[in-house]
C-alpha cells in the first residue's frame, strides 16, 4: 500500500552535514503528515521532526531544533532531513514515517527500513 525507503546516511565527523531523504511510493492514508524519528542501541525510537503536507508547518524534538530542517517535495513524494552540526549523540537510525500526526512512533503507520548515521568524536 504505502512503501518508504530512506538514504543519505553515514559516517560522518562531529560538526559535518548530512541530508537524509525518503522516497514513498503508493499512497498514505488518513494524514497528510510525515515524520522522522531515530533510534540509538539500547534505546527506543524517539520522535525527530514532522511536516504537514503543505511544508508550511514543521515542528522539532528540543534536541535538534536550529541543527536539523525538514522538507518535503511533493511532486517527488519525498521527504528530506538536512541535518548540521552533527554530534555524536545525533548516532542512530534515522527512519521516515507516513500516514500519522503526532509525536510517538504509534501515531504513524508506515516506516522506511531506516538509514544508519554514525558521528565520531
Amino acid at each position: 500500500q504505502v512503501q518508504l525507503v530512506e538514504s543519505g546516511g553515514g559516517l560522518v565527523q562531529a560538526g559535518d552535514s548530512l541530508r537524509l531523504s525518503c522516497a514513498a511510493s503508493g499512497r498514505t492514508f488518513g494524514s497528510d503528515v510525515m515524520g522522522w524519528f531515530r533510534q540509538a542501541p539500547g534505546k527506543e525510537r524517539e520522535f525527530v521532526a514532522r511536516i504537514t503536507r503543505s511544508g508550511f508547518t514543521t515542528y522539532y524534538a528540543d534536541s535538534v531544533k536550529g541543527r536539523f530542517t525538514i522538507s518535503r517535495d511533493n511532486a517527488k513524494n519525498t521527504v528530506y532531513l538536512q541535518m548540521s552540526s552533527l554530534k555524536p549523540e545525533d548516532t542512530a537510525v534515522y527512519y521516515c514515517a507516513a500516514g500519522g500526526w503526532g509525536l510517538a512512533p504509534e501515531t504513524y503507520d508506515y516506516w522506511g527500513q531506516g538509514t544508519q548515521v554514525t558521528v565520531s568524536s
